[in-house]
């Protein structure tokens, strides 16, 4: 913060030592409409440098001193642009103007750049020193005496004031802060900051410039530092905010929604309780960044009833997603929706398996957290499966995956509830409460004299089995059934204790063979449909992604002729009323000088009737 000369009133200056800008990059950084990005990803400028965004909102004027080394064969230059509302206002220019001095340095001094005429240049010096905070032009070259040979220097003036009168920057609270007055400052969040000092960014990020620039960066280069009014800013990374912390690798889909065929296109989370958990506060959120800049600051995704997700926070650099226009924010694209499922499943996971070491309840429905699925291919740390042990017969009842198929081995007392008319519990073991409900699976059942066998005629001592093949070994068994709906069916008796007549065993194969040759053609169909259903919906994808990036680009478009339309409305509304009162003025000077004429008319008869008058008496 630094205070004006001309009347002692508060600016902010932002100043940094990079390459500066030349004469032509000056003019397209003070330019209304034009916005240009860098695709040097080590850059800040990678996503334009904001200008005329930031310091209107700030602000109503800004005046910026700019000074470049040269190279390849150019001269050294400085430049000085003013970018004033008040200017505009206060003049009812028609156009935006920007006037500007440029300088080139030839040997040891520094020389005018004369780009019309000598008139101009002077024009442009007298309305700069009239509505900037200095009076001379040499008052104006004295600032590039803090730069060396390179370097920018911005000063915000005529700062916005609240509802109060007070100004929205409060610059009195903490001498080495800037800080927000209004809405983003909660005294309650500052004095928990100062009791929990690990959920402190959290707390006080939205009002401090101070918190936020700490947080803003994933990574500090050796060789930068953000100095804030005199006093270095301290690097935060949020990981040494958590405890029980767990890294989790997410791979974005490859080949689809824009997202690059890249092996390396992934985002490392790491999501962990804040140390201040056990308090129970509200702390949680995601601060996801892009190309090692913060964007999305405490992202809340998971909005949970009561105090579920409570304490649970996360980092992420998410280079696969777009930033928006202002920063701010991502693009609305399908990888972000993904990405935003993801991690509300991440923190599900994390918190129902977790919950009870900062003092929760363990919760009862824990599947209920785990059931929700993506596309890409993260899925959470699955547990183990157990063998579970029936409590009447000690057999093994095992949980079986294979691809999309689970089955279920039942037990001797399974068997012998079904044998009394009894339903066999098929969804959960009765030691260890673990859901082992199975789909698509059929199942093949031999009685042997009354007593259980397999194929072989060996006894089944374990229990009932089952296969999984394919082909539709038994007639009116179809696979995709529950075992529950399978076990309803009637027994098969084993084929070396009852003879089938030749007839029916003809019958039965071709039955079989016609399904067979049903099943195939019925697969060839289907995956016919589903390629024709992908195909038109890639190009249906396609032309939404080209409709979607061409209605980004005219909202762009669209909301800087909107500012521009606002900035021209204004100065012609205020154009307008002053010809409006110069019409009035000129209105009643008229009437004036029409009544003085009638008058004067009114003499000059008068003058002439009494002359008249003379005449004839003579």
């Amino acid at each position: 913060m630094v205070k004006s000369k001309k009347d002692g009133s508060k600016m902010l200056l932002i100043e940094d030592n990079g390459g500066g800008m030349d004469p032509d990059k000056m003019r397209q950084c003070m330019s209304l409409g034009y916005s240009v990005k860098s695709n040097m990803v080590d850059t800040i400028g990678q996503y334009g440098n904001g200008f005329k965004t930031s310091t209107m909102r700030l602000g109503a004027d800004v005046i910026v001193f700019s000074r470049c080394s040269g190279g390849e064969g150019k001269r050294p230059t400085q430049s000085i642009g003013l970018l004033s509302y008040t200017f505009l206002r206060s003049t009812g220019k028609e156009d935006i103007l920007v006037p500007m001095l440029d300088y080139e340095r030839r040997g040891q001094e520094w020389h005018k750049i004369i780009r019309s005429s000598a008139g101009d240049w002077n024009i442009n010096v007298e309305t700069i020193v009239q509505w900037s905070p200095f009076s001379s032009e040499a008052d104006l070259l004295r600032q590039f005496n803090q730069m060396k040979d390179h370097g920018t220097r911005i000063i915000v003036y005529n700062l916005w004031e609240d509802d109060q009168g007070l100004l929205e920057l409060d610059f009195d609270t903490d001498t080495h802060d800037i800080q927000i007055r209004g809405v983003n400052r909660d005294e309650k969040n500052i004095k928990m900051a100062q009791l929990y000092p690990n959920s402190r960014h959290f707390l006080t990020y939205r009002h401090s410039l101070r918190s936020y620039a700490s947080i803003l960066y994933l990574r500090i280069p050796p060789s930068f530092r953000i100095i804030l009014r005199g006093k270095d800013v301290e690097h935060h990374n949020i990981v040494n905010d958590m405890m029980m912390s767990q890294e989790v690798t997410y791979r974005p889909q490859p080949g689809t929604d824009g997202v690059p065929k890249d092996a390396n296109m992934v985002a490392a989370v790491t999501i962990g309780f804040v140390k201040d958990a056990k308090a129970h506060i509200d702390v949680q959120g995601f601060n996801v960044y892009h190309k090692n800049r913060l964007i999305k600051p405490f992202w809340r995704l998971w909005h949970a009833p009561g105090s579920d997700g409570r304490g649970v926070i996360g980092v992420l650099e998410a280079n696969f997603v777009e930033p928006a226009h202002d920063k701010q924010g991502f693009e609305r694209t399908t990888v972000l929706a993904r990405l935003e499922a993801r991690l509300i499943q991440m923190q599900k996971t994390y918190w129902s398996s977790n919950c009870h070491h900062i003092g929760y309840s363990r919760r009862k429905n824990k599947k209920a957290y785990e059931r929700e699925s993506s596309p890409d291919s993260y899925s959470p740390t699955r547990q183990s499966k157990k063998n579970v042990t029936s409590s009447s017969s000690k057999t093994p009842i095992k949980s079986v995956d294979k691809g999309h198929n689970k089955g279920h081995v039942y037990g001797k007392e399974d068997m012998k509830k079904k044998a009394s008319g009894k339903r066999p519990n098929s969804s959960r073991s009765s030691s260890s409460g673990e859901d082992v409900s199975n789909d698509d699976v059929q199942i093949n059942i031999y009685r042997n004299r009354g007593k259980l066998s397999g194929k072989d005629g060996s006894p089944l001592a374990s229990g009932l089995k089952y296969s999984e093949s394919s082909g539709n070994n038994l007639p009116g068994i179809r696979p995709g059934r529950t075992t529950r709906n399978l076990m309803s069916q009637e027994y098969i008796y084993n084929k070396e204790e009852l003879s089938f007549p030749k007839s029916i065993s003809d019958k039965m194969e071709q039955l079989k063979e016609e399904n067979r040759e049903l099943r195939e053609r019925l697969q060839m169909k289907e995956e016919k449909i589903l390629g024709d259903l992908l195909h038109d919906l890639q190009k249906e994808k396609d032309k939404c992604k080209s409709l979607e990036a061409k209605l980004h680009e005219a909202n762009q478009k669209i909301q800087e002729l909107v500012k521009e339309q606002d900035s021209f409305i204004d100065i012609f509304s205020e154009e307008r009323e002053r010809r409006n009162t110069e019409e009035e003025n000129l209105r009643k000077k008229l009437k004036e000088a029409s009544n003085t004429i009638q008058e004067l008319l009114d003499r000059v008869r008068l003058l002439e009737k009494r002359s008249s008058n003379g005449k004839l008496d003579r």
